[in-house]
């Protein structure tokens, strides 16, 4: 593994330069000074490092800190005033830059990887997950080294693992994360890729081997994210000019527009669950027990593959995931083995009780399109059982959410409980009244309790008769946000399990 190369200031502007970005910059002298960090957090500021000023949040107490820590220069769209001379680089558009300073800096480690990035409104992390299990398979079998995953669950790199807070890290992180899983020896990542990561150039001057794109629906429109479905729609399909092959879902809503979308990719393969023309075309779908199985028909194979990950839906999933392992010529051994033992925190975890009258799954379903697959794929796996639901929404964002998820949710559930769900700065009453309409006007009966634990105590001891509990929007998290922090508390899983034990005791 070749060592990382550092680069000089005067090295960072010829390049800015050379791409258009660069508007002013005063190196006083210092041109030929080695940077050896680079960061937009004060607080990780060390010496020769290059800080970014950057965001709605950025101060410039935030400048003078890092200065007073170590940093020799300092990347802006303006100049600011400082007690010292310190070296300035100004360019047009800070986030643009960032991507280029990003892979300068870690020397574009996913040049060396074998890069999955997985696209969509609904099913990404899933996917990921997917990925990571047939491709570890397959490099424990090698003796070789796990893979890296970038995901809106948790972040794994080979030298940590931490919990995500937004689906695609900024340009800064995830170039570091991934030099970190090279240095680490590892040959494979795989990762999501936000519509909010493509629209604001977090993966810029990047190239993925294999992208999956599994479909689309409205989602992220608010003042703070999209302005529209289009800004949406448009921001997702930027993923396949960045990719050597698209591996696209026939089955999308929009499809003809995508594949149009998808030229821009280098090769397009198809995977279908109901077109037998596609690529990879599924058929066959059905439940034995708490697995799905189904055959998979491709130029390589036509076989029977096993899900015990519970959720028909989750055959799309495995179906884009299924191309790209064969793209990348992974044995199918190891598909299947990796299909078979597939699971992602926080998504589709089933428990029950004792006498299995009170079932309940933890997922992270929480936009129209994971609501409707979920609800209507459960009520089709356990016809005999009434659903209790309980969500919430995130404060200030993604506002459209509140009319289709409490639509949704009313339209399947015998009742609804309205919970926390990250609301930031907005009152989780509000949130919750805001969401109660869209339930109130399928009819269906709802209680808002803020705190997420005793709402689904309350659910596991009022249930009444062969119950199913979707407990939806957190999955694993350990953390909700309130106002600007994020604040430890049980996951979804653990409230879960405490109160089926206390159930079960009884």
């Amino acid at each position: 593994m070749a060592e990382m190369k550092y680069y000089t200031m005067q090295e960072y502007v010829d390049v800015l330069q050379k791409r258009g970005m660069l508007t002013a910059c005063e190196l006083y002298g210092k041109e030929d000074t080695q940077i050896q960090n680079l960061t937009y957090n004060s607080k990780e500021v060390t010496e020769k490092t290059m800080f970014i000023c950057k965001g709605a949040a950025f101060k410039p107490v935030y400048l003078r800190e890092s200065v007073a820590a170590g940093a020799v220069c300092y990347i802006s769209e303006k100049t600011f005033e400082l007690e010292e001379e310190v070296p300035y680089i100004l360019v047009a558009d800070i986030r643009k830059a960032m991507s280029v300073l990003a892979n300068m800096f870690y020397n574009n480690p996913w040049e060396d990887l074998h890069l999955v990035g997985v696209g969509g409104t609904k099913g990404k992390s899933t996917s990921v997950y997917y990925m990571k299990a047939i491709v570890d398979d397959y490099m424990e079998a090698l003796d070789k080294k796990d893979s890296a995953v970038i995901s809106s669950i948790d972040i794994y790199d080979g030298k940590s693992k931490v919990e995500s807070h937004i689906t695609t890290p900024e340009a800064v992180e995830l170039q570091q994360h991934l030099r970190n899983a090279l240095d680490c020896g590892m040959e494979y990542a795989q990762m999501e890729v936000s519509s909010q990561a493509l629209k604001y150039h977090r993966v810029d001057d990047m190239m993925f081997d294999v992208a999956i794109f599994l479909n689309i629906s409205e989602d992220h429109i608010s003042p703070i994210e999209h302005a529209d479905f289009e800004d949406y729609f448009s921001s997702k399909m930027l993923m396949f000019a960045k990719t050597k092959t698209a591996v696209v879902n026939l089955d999308a809503d929009y499809i003809e527009r995508i594949l149009k979308e998808a030229q821009a990719a280098q090769e397009v393969l198809t995977f279908s669950t109901k077109d037998p023309s596609a690529d990879f075309y599924a058929y066959n779908i059905r439940k034995d027990g708490g697995d799905t199985r189904f055959s998979v028909k491709c130029e390589a194979f036509d076989e029977e593959f096993v899900l015990t990950m519970p959720g028909l839906f989750n055959v799309e999933n495995a179906l884009g995931v299924i191309a790209a392992a064969v793209k990348f010529g992974i044995p199918k051994e190891y598909i299947h083995s990796g299909l078979l033992r597939a699971r992602s925190s926080g998504r589709m975890e089933l428990y029950a009780s004792k006498d299995r009258k009170i079932l309940a799954i933890v997922d992270y379903a929480h936009n129209k399109l994971s609501f409707e697959k979920l609800f209507s794929s459960m009520k089709e796996e356990y016809p005999d059982y009434a659903i209790i639901s309980i969500f919430g929404c995130p404060g200030k964002k993604a506002l459209i959410r509140r009319r289709d998820l409490g639509t949704v949710a009313g339209q399947y559930s015998k009742k609804v409980y309205l919970v926390a769900e990250d609301p930031g700065y907005e009152p989780v009453e509000d949130i919750s009244r805001d969401i109660a309409q869209y339930v109130e006007a399928q009819n269906c009966p709802y209680e808002m309790i803020e705190d997420r634990g005793e709402a689904i105590r309350d659910a596991i001891q009022t249930a009444e008769g062969k119950t199913l509990l979707l407990v939806t929007g957190k999955g694993g998290e350990t953390r909700q946000k309130y106002g600007c922090e994020y604040l430890d508390c049980p996951s979804d899983v653990e409230y879960v399990k405490k109160y089926l034990a206390e159930y079960d005791s009884k």
